[in-house]
């Protein structure tokens, strides 16, 4: 079992396994937000959180939500907002101990761009 937490730890994460790669993407909002996207499906990732601990934000098509914890600001997660057309979410790995994510392989996408990937190795 993996957990993960914001800084504060209002809002906490639990994940039943490791991630086989991590996303680092450059797109508008990732790239501002600082987050790496591991992703999983929805039914084996548990938020323990407060109602209204984390606040969203969705923009254009509005089919995926980011979330922030309300106290600390950390981005912990995005999920789909159109149901069955979302079979994942993603949870910032930021999040997770340094430990956890050592020699997963990590996928840089160029979200801004041309939507191209290249896998390295995190260290």
């Amino acid at each position: 079992m993996i957990e993960a937490s914001c800084h504060c730890g209002a809002v906490r994460i639990k994940i039943a396994r490791t991630p086989r790669e991590i996303t680092d993407c450059n797109c508008s909002i990732c790239r501002r937000l600082g987050a790496r996207w591991a992703y999983y499906s929805p039914n084996d990732v548990t938020i323990i959180a407060a109602p209204q601990a984390t606040a969203a934000y969705a923009w254009g098509e509005k089919s995926i939500a980011f979330h922030h914890c309300q106290t600390c600001g950390c981005p912990t997660h995005w999920s789909g907002l159109d149901e069955g057309r979302h079979d994942r979410m993603g949870v910032n790995a930021r999040l997770f101990d340094p430990v956890v994510l050592k020699g997963v392989a990590v996928r840089k996408l160029d979200g801004a761009d041309t939507w191209e990937s290249r896998i390295t190795l995190d260290e």
